[in-house]
């Protein structure tokens, strides 16, 4: 009853033509013409190619230095590749892109800043850490849908070894890891949103999905100080952005197929799955988690799974976004999850807040 309310008031907002009606809630938007995901490309390290979703990827980098100097130079090269990619397979040349949202997990956004600027296509350069990828969609989902721009490019990514030299030791000291740590995953997931008047238009072939809504998340602080323990960090973000989801659209956990988290890792799984139950939400059958996904727990020893911008946006475009456009999944709930740490705010003895941006990704009859 109370989501046929809701879909009554929403059609009386736009007969009025109220200029707010597609805002839901608190922090959600519900899109009159959801943007179009017309094409994704995933190009993944050594180590995630040994994984469960090794055969799924279009690129797997046998040498994870990809023939560079340095390894910030390594991701550099990853991003471009994937963006050129996700053109091409789109039929597009980067040219007839408009905008690019794109970021990493390196200070000043590098990794960015010195893979992308060849491409000359205006950008956006967006730090939500291991969520930039739920950032980077749903501003290019608005953007699109509001005419801002036909076509734009969404991506995020991140280097196991760039991210142990900014945050934790240099790989050459070899410390030891604990169990709830999380293995910084290498790759890059790029994803082309286009209007559904461009896509139409171009007369291009079916989409992959389509982005029928958004709900932004805000940044949650559970007072955790624990640096290797990321799954923890970021549950009760990733929980709050769910429950919100669910508050702001009326519904609750069966309307979607998956409830798809980024980089919570079996650590931060429990947690979620605890606080959804507490509010009377069980997601336990719907829910899964990239950074579990991603890797074999048992052989490739990541101990808690993996995380970083590149572990859910390899996942979306290898894995989540087929079942979609085949209609094995109709309705997804994709939520990468971030922890808004820095080296200067952890030796400062602050906690590690975290962020989630869900994003509503749907299957697409026919165009």
């Amino acid at each position: 009853m109370k989501r046929k309310r809701r879909q009554a008031e929403d059609e009386d907002l736009k007969r009025k033509g109220a200029e707010n009606w597609m805002q839901k809630g608190k922090a959600s938007i519900q899109f009159d013409e959801p943007p179009y995901i017309i094409s994704a490309a995933s190009v993944a390290g050594s180590k995630e190619g040994e994984g469960p979703l090794g055969s799924l990827f279009d690129v797997t980098e046998q040498d994870d230095m990809m023939g560079q100097k340095n390894w910030e130079a390594a991701e550099s090269s990853l991003q471009k590749k994937a963006a050129e990619l996700a053109a091409k397979k789109a039929g597009l040349t980067t040219g007839s892109i408009r905008y690019l949202f794109a970021g990493d997990l390196l200070g000043q956004l590098i990794a960015t800043s010195f893979g992308l600027m060849d491409l000359e296509i205006p950008l956006f350069g967006l730090y939500g850490a291991c969520s930039t990828m739920g950032e980077a969609m749903s501003l290019g989902a608005m953007v699109a849908e509001a005419g801002y721009a036909d076509r734009c490019l969404s991506l995020a990514s991140s280097h196991f070894a760039t991210a142990e030299k900014q945050f934790r030791f240099p790989l050459a000291y070899g410390n030891q890891r604990p169990y709830s740590a999380t293995w910084t995953a290498t790759g890059c997931g790029a994803v082309v949103i286009a209007s559904q008047k461009a896509a139409r238009k171009a007369q291009t072939k079916k989409p992959l999905a389509k982005i029928t809504g958004i709900t932004t998340g805000k940044i949650v602080d559970f007072g955790l100080k624990d640096s290797m323990n990321m799954g923890a960090a970021m549950a009760p973000a990733a929980f709050h952005t769910i429950w919100q989801n669910f508050q702001d659209f009326g519904w609750d956990e069966r309307q979607f197929d998956r409830i798809i988290t980024g980089d919570l890792g079996t650590v931060g799984q429990t947690i979620l799955l605890d606080l959804l139950r507490k509010e009377g939400y069980d997601i336990t059958g719907i829910h899964m988690d990239c950074g579990i996904e991603l890797y074999d727990g048992e052989k490739q020893d990541t101990h808690a799974g993996g995380s970083g911008c590149g572990c859910s946006a390899l996942t979306l475009c290898a894995m989540i976004l087929p079942k979609i456009q085949e209609g094995i999944w109709r309705r997804v709930l994709f939520v990468p999850t971030g922890a808004l740490l820095s080296t200067v705010s952890y030796n400062e003895g602050n906690s590690v807040p975290g962020i989630a941006h869900g994003v509503i990704i749907e299957h697409v009859e026919s165009v």
